[in-house]
């Protein structure tokens, strides 16, 4: 059998910095067990390039800052660029997968080139982009051409929620669209201190290794920086947009008898939302409120998840959310927003909340006195949920089948 070529286009490249669809990349080219796929991974950069990272063929995409249509810019010329190299290679056994739905209005017109190359075309819709709230209504409508166009065109839609994966075969029914469900992925960070310990207990009771050493200091240096302390603050990570709920669990929060603080990880730039914010909430005048900025060290990130007391999670739009993964992967206890996307990845491991005043006020006050015991409880139970359907080597495993 002949290697199978499959173009990923979509993602800002690998190595990955942050993001889902990049992170995604990474995990699938990293931890790839089938030898007969080659991939060829689209990167955005400041020269047109090529090189190897993870056994993948990186083609670096220079783009010129044009403001909101740089996305599309972007996605265009790495399609364009990955035909020409198909054409230039003469190969045969290709499939470009494409994810998010930035070009999904032009699929048409490339379907009819990929076919006469004999390329399959698999996309991914992502989470319902065209309903964020930070779209103007002219870039909305946009994105849902954009989505049906892709679902219209494609070969697969590949759906990383099944509630993504049901509005799809609902909402373009006339279409007939072939769909399946691939879950995103996590992985459950164990905790190397305890394991150590438990190998030599007699020989290594109060010692570490290096590593976690530098590990505890980098975390230390963060809280001393930001003054929070380890165990004494909810948790946010997200994006900072209005339909993640900032508004609600700002104000809930603030209405709550809790002593701890509130640590919100996100791209905050004192912009429109943040007045808006400002203005609704006062949250200013909350002293345990903590805007803290972004945390792109992933070790460092998942060190300040794994020692948060509870994690607070808002996002009511878009499929399997990276951010929850990560926290069902690290926190024991996590408060999440009751919509289907979030109850079909923690189902029984979580506590859920709903937008009306005085709901999640409530939820807190009852976590804050939950017993250490239940709480680590909660955490085995999440942690279980991650393993059994989330693992990147059974979502990578999936991927290699349908390629």
């Amino acid at each position: 059998m002949e290697e199978k070529q499959v173009f990923l286009i979509g993602s800002n490249g690998i190595p990955a910095k942050y993001g889902g669809f990049e992170t995604f990349v990474e995990n699938l080219t990293a931890k790839k067990m089938e030898p007969k796929i080659k991939y060829n991974v689209a990167c955005m950069g400041t020269e047109n390039k090529e090189e190897e990272y993870n056994n993948a063929r990186c083609f670096y995409v220079k783009v010129p800052n044009i403001g909101p249509a740089k996305a599309i810019y972007y996605d265009l010329i790495s399609l364009i660029k990955s035909i020409q190299y198909i054409k230039q290679k003469e190969l045969k056994n290709v499939t470009i997968y494409l994810l998010g739905s930035t070009i999904g209005a032009f699929t048409g017109f490339f379907k009819k080139i990929l076919k006469k190359q004999n390329c399959k075309l698999y996309v991914n819709p992502d989470g319902c982009e065209w309903k964020r709230d930070k779209w103007n209504y002219f870039v909305k409508k946009y994105l849902k051409l954009s989505e049906k166009c892709m679902v219209k065109n494609a070969d697969l839609v590949i759906c990383d929620s099944t509630h993504i994966e049901k509005y799809i075969q609902e909402e373009y029914q006339k279409y007939h669209p072939n769909t399946t469900f691939i879950a995103y992925g996590s992985d459950v960070q164990e905790d190397i201190t305890n394991q150590e310990t438990k190998k030599n207990e007699e020989n290594t009771k109060n010692e570490t290794t290096l590593a976690e050493n530098i590990k505890n200091q980098k975390l230390e240096n963060w809280y001393q920086e930001k003054q929070i302390k380890s165990n004494e603050y909810y948790l946010i990570v997200g994006r900072f947009v209005p339909e993640n709920n900032y508004e609600t669990m700002l104000k809930e929060f603030m209405q709550s008898n809790t002593k701890k603080d509130l640590v919100i990880i996100t791209n905050v730039a004192k912009n429109k939302f943040y007045e808006t914010l400002k203005q609704k909430t006062n949250f200013e005048k909350d002293k345990r409120i903590k805007f803290v900025g972004t945390v792109y060290d992933t070790e460092l990130l998942t060190q300040i998840r794994k020692n948060a007391y509870a994690y607070l999670h808002g996002h009511e739009v878009g499929g399997t959310n990276p951010s929850l993964l990560e926290a069902l992967a690290t926190t024991n206890v996590n408060l999440l927003l009751n919509v289907g996307f979030n109850e079909e990845v923690a189902k029984d491991s979580s506590f859920y909340w709903e937008k009306q005043e005085g709901s999640l006020s409530s939820l807190i006050n009852k976590i804050d006195n939950m017993e250490e015991k239940e709480r680590e409880e909660y955490g085995i139970k999440a942690k279980n949920r991650i393993k059994e359907a989330y693992s990147w080597e059974h979502i990578v495993s999936q991927y290699e089948k349908i390629f």
